[in-house]
């Protein structure tokens, strides 16, 4: 069933975002568009495809446009998360020629950047088709863009880990270390003190061996992160866990050995590139003859 994408450009976070960085753009004014071109001048434009890509950030570009002047019409030719050929044309842009240049540079800019993403995700779901599980996305992403960067982590069907520090409680390495119950450190009693202080949150915790394991699961946690294991290790603790928390396996995993974790049997498998290493996809804008 194909993921209900939100509204993201209606998205009060998502409308900051883009007049910051218009602000950034234009600040006192678009110098040479104004030296140059007259104000009464409309013009039809579109944004190609100049690469296959999965689209993502049509939704903001037309935000984008529309901050501008807010009468400039907008149409999403290829919706975001469908796929488009190398030429299409995925968006088009009927208004002023002064809106159209100014706006041009910061709509493409988020949409190369959010439709890189959601490209990139869906090379990683197509590659682990027909097995039972989901490709998460992780917190790895750009400072003040996360909101964005997730929800084309959505578009290329991927799904969405935590949002941030406050909705999961996820007990990594360093929590471990720092974190002592004045015994043997058995990480599900670390798990139980973490539900101990947020009942109402999903708790998971990241293990690297099957002791971890099998000591995690004394606590119940919700999730048990696999963290940088075999193929073999990670099929291992699936058959011990036995359904008891869901497993997510993370670390060392690329396009060449994904299928392989998948069919160990996890239930996710967590990617920071997704976010952190996506190229930009090639997008321009053209203005009609």
């Amino acid at each position: 069933m194909k993921t209900v994408l939100p509204d993201i450009a209606a998205d009060t976070a998502s409308l900051e975002l883009i007049h910051l960085a218009l602000e950034e753009d234009i600040r006192s004014g678009d110098a040479t568009t104004l030296s140059l071109v007259p104000s009464d001048v409309v013009v039809d434009a579109h944004i190609l495809a100049k690469e296959r890509c999965v689209v993502s950030g049509g939704g903001i570009a037309r935000a984008v446009f529309r901050a501008i002047d807010d009468a400039v019409e907008v149409v999403e030719v290829v919706p975001d998360g469908e796929r488009a050929k190398s030429g299409q044309t995925i968006l088009t842009i009927r208004g002023p020629a002064r809106t159209v240049l100014t706006g041009e540079r910061t709509a493409l800019n988020f949409m190369q950047r959010m439709t890189g993403i959601a490209t990139l995700t869906a090379t990683f779901v197509k590659r682990i088709s027909g097995h039972d599980c989901a490709i998460l996305d992780t917190r790895k992403t750009t400072p003040g863009l996360r909101s964005l960067e997730k929800y084309a982590v959505l578009c290329g069907g991927g799904t969405n880990h935590r949002i941030g520090l406050f909705d999961k409680v996820m007990i990594k390495d360093n929590h471990r270390r720092l974190w002592s119950d004045g015994g043997d450190g058995d990480l599900g009693e670390a798990v139980k003190a973490a539900r101990l202080a947020y009942p109402d949150l999903e708790i998971e915790i990241e293990v690297e061996t099957e002791a971890e394991l099998r000591s995690a699961l004394k606590g119940e946690p919700e999730w048990i992160l696999l963290d940088n294991m075999s193929a073999d290790m990670m099929a291992k603790c699936v058959a011990i866990t036995a359904g008891r928390s869901k497993l997510e396996a993370s670390g060392g995993i690329t396009l060449a050995n994904v299928e392989e974790a998948a069919m160990a049997g996890v239930d996710a498998i967590s990617l920071g590139c997704l976010t952190h290493s996506a190229p930009s996809v090639d997008l321009s804008l053209e203005i009609s003859e």
